[in-house]
């Protein structure tokens, strides 16, 4: 059975055979994860006629998903450390394929509800050990080149879920977006077993009760009540800031309690110190709310002001994801060989040209369809050089033993820059178009209210380069782990 290199000083700049089956267990869960999330959202209309329900209460499919992943995230980085990666990464796949089967038999939309939110713990563990498993066995000179293969089911699933689910639904029925995770999840336990490596559990790691009172059910709070936002239309909603003021005040409460009462916090914000950990994650905080905010947009453009169906609005945004899958194998082979401060700058650089090259199509209607391609393709072309060298970048400068609590860390800045975008885009939206129908614009042409929208993208993009700008070279001739031997403290520098 293979155990977890110790010498965490010594890495080979080759990917050898074992590196590659490890990265593709972790593919194979992350895909199964990712592709699941997308998927569902073509089948809310059909699940509203089959059990004769509400999209408000069917809508939960995808909330009650959502917040249970939120709910066991910050519980990921401490099980990793107490039990082990590799018992934690077999449970969380058991337990996502276990949900795919209780949604699969669901006779009622209640119990569908429940079997979604059993696939959320299960997934929501996932995200987090993939990134740990990955980077652990990497190391800091290999850690672009796989983390590219890692991004693969990042960029793929959304581009192509819902061409799946509508697939999946229209030839069979809309149990079989859940009956084809059985056969994958079997596939990802057994290889699983065999090729990832053991590592050494902590049975002496103390857990934070406090902080997972405090946590666990902040963070769920405060995305639900953002989630809110767009059909409520207004922070004043009791539905949106009674859950958004509970949210903060229980994550405030985890702050203080984290930096001041507890040696051992569920989720050591003492990582922060780190300089270059805190500016890429202040980097991917940005970059999450412009992409993922505009990602809500495009599909609902193609379909309002272009006329598309929801399966050629899907098709409208295949070349973001082919763009990020052409990108993202070149710029882990470039951060591995010359660092990848060069990359991220020229990533964002192609997402801020896109999205400005998309709204000029918006301007131009029908007419720019090319223009509107185009730019999809050049923010994919972005994305692909930004989104895991960002990730990378973080973890090289964590030390082996902190990188379970920062993938933690990590994720919890995406979930909520990712609630905060789409939350942010939506009520922008809203608000332009009901300006626009106000004013007696014609329903057919809101491009106007589109392309403020679309700015308000670009802009938070182009804020991506303030924290990138303050990233300073590390020294070639010390990596995160040596130092880390000699002095106990990760690197704070990036190259």
């Amino acid at each position: 059975m293979p155990t977890v290199n110790q010498d965490q000083a010594s890495y080979p700049d080759k990917i050898d055979a074992r590196l590659w089956r490890i990265a593709g267990v972790c593919v194979l869960g992350s895909f199964m994860n990712l592709l699941d999330t997308t998927v569902v959202t073509v089948a809310q209309r059909t699940w509203v006629a089959t059990f004769g329900s509400s999209q408000a209460v069917v809508g939960w499919t995808i909330t009650g998903y959502t917040l249970a992943l939120a709910a066991v995230i910050p519980l990921s980085g401490w099980a990793a450390d107490r039990f082990g990666t590799k018992r934690i990464f077999l449970g969380s796949v058991l337990a996502f394929t276990l949900g795919s089967l209780l949604c699969a038999v669901a006779p009622n939309i209640t119990l569908l509800i429940a079997a979604r939110v059993v696939q959320g713990i299960g997934g929501g563990l996932l995200t987090t050990l993939t990134l740990t498993i990955v980077n652990r066995e990497a190391g800091p000179k290999r850690v672009g080149r796989v983390m590219a293969v890692l991004g693969i089911p990042v960029v793929l699933a959304p581009a192509f879920g819902p061409v799946v689910g509508g697939w999946l639904i229209d030839s069979y029925s809309w149990q079989w977006i859940f009956w084809v995770n059985l056969p994958v999840g079997v596939a990802a336990i057994g290889l699983a077993a065999m090729v990832l490596p053991s590592d050494d559990p902590a049975p002496q790691e103390t857990f934070d009760v406090i902080g997972m009172l405090l946590l666990s059910p902040g963070l769920p709070a405060l995305l639900y009540g953002m989630s809110e936002i767009p059909s409520r239309g207004t922070m004043a909603d009791r539905h949106v800031w009674i859950p958004v003021a509970t949210g903060t005040a229980l994550i405030v409460g985890f702050v203080f309690h984290a930096l001041y009462r507890t040696d051992k916090p569920l989720i050591d914000l003492r990582l922060l110190t780190n300089r270059a950990f805190t500016l890429t994650n202040a980097a991917m905080f940005f970059y999450i709310v412009s992409t993922f905010g505009a990602s809500v947009l495009w599909p609902s453009y193609f379909q309002q002001l272009l006329n598309y169906t929801p399966l050629q609005a899907g098709m409208g945004v295949v070349p973001r994801g082919i763009g990020a899958a052409v990108t993202m194998p070149l710029a882990g082979m470039l951060m591995d060989r010359r660092g990848a401060r060069g990359i991220l700058f020229i990533g964002v650089t192609l997402i801020v040209a896109g999205m400005g090259v998309f709204a000029y199509g918006v301007v131009g209607r029908q007419e720019a369809l090319p223009a509107l391609l185009t730019g999809l393709t050049m923010v994919g072309l972005g994305m692909g050089a930004t989104r895991m060298p960002l990730v990378a970048v973080a973890m090289q400068t964590l030390a082996p033993h902190q990188m379970a609590r920062g993938s933690t860390l990590i994720k919890v800045n995406q979930q909520v820059a990712a609630a905060v975008g789409t939350a942010l885009m939506s009520v922008i939206l809203t608000s332009q178009l009901n300006r626009e129908s106000a004013a007696g614009a014609n329903p057919a042409d809101l491009s106007h209210a589109y392309g403020v929208a679309f700015v308000t993208a670009i802009v938070l993009a182009g804020l991506t380069f303030i924290p990138l700008a303050f990233m300073y070279k590390r020294p070639e001739a010390t990596t995160p782990r040596h130092t880390e031997q000699r002095s106990g403290q990760s690197s704070t520098g990036v190259r």
